[in-house]
């Protein structure tokens, strides 16, 4: 039950960083960011810079190195049965104020969905010369959001 995230994905000069809460089991047996394949995040990504959608999980490192987007979550670990973001206790964050500071040209924080958003405020003081922004969970849980309602909000 305990779960770990994965090391952040960090292009050469990131001014966008794209924060989730932690991994589901799906990516975490896959070894890959948003690896289930009822995530939307993927294929919001894809429209959002006009790029076909691929599975190939070496082109969607790709797109975001090209797009200059850092990925990483919130949580460095947490106790989790399941991929529930509501089952998620005994925080240990990421040390996302020093990836911050060792990347200034970050000017956007991106929160994808309300959980990481709690979750950061609750462990980090927001930076006054950083934009924060929360958009609607790219889950499969948030079912009230179909793929094209999803793509229109997360026009960032």
């Amino acid at each position: 039950m305990l779960k770990q995230s994965f090391p952040p994905i960090i292009p050469s000069q990131p001014r966008i960083l794209i924060l989730g809460s932690l991994p589901g089991d799906l990516s975490i047996a896959n070894d890959q960011y948003y690896a289930h394949p009822q995530n939307r995040f993927w294929k919001v990504l894809f429209a959002l810079f006009e790029q076909e959608f691929t599975t190939n999980y070496s082109a969607k490192i790709a797109l975001l190195q090209q797009q200059q987007i850092a990925l990483w979550d919130v949580c460095a670990s947490a106790i989790r049965p399941g991929s529930m973001d509501t089952a998620i206790t005994e925080v240990i964050p990421n040390t996302i104020p020093q990836l911050l500071k060792e990347h200034p040209s970050i000017t956007t924080v991106i929160f994808n969905g309300q959980k990481a958003q709690k979750l950061f405020d609750k462990y980090f003081k927001r930076q006054e010369n950083i934009q924060y922004i929360t958009l609607p969970s790219t889950s499969p849980a948030n079912a009230q959001f179909k793929l094209e309602r999803l793509q229109l909000e997360w026009k960032f």
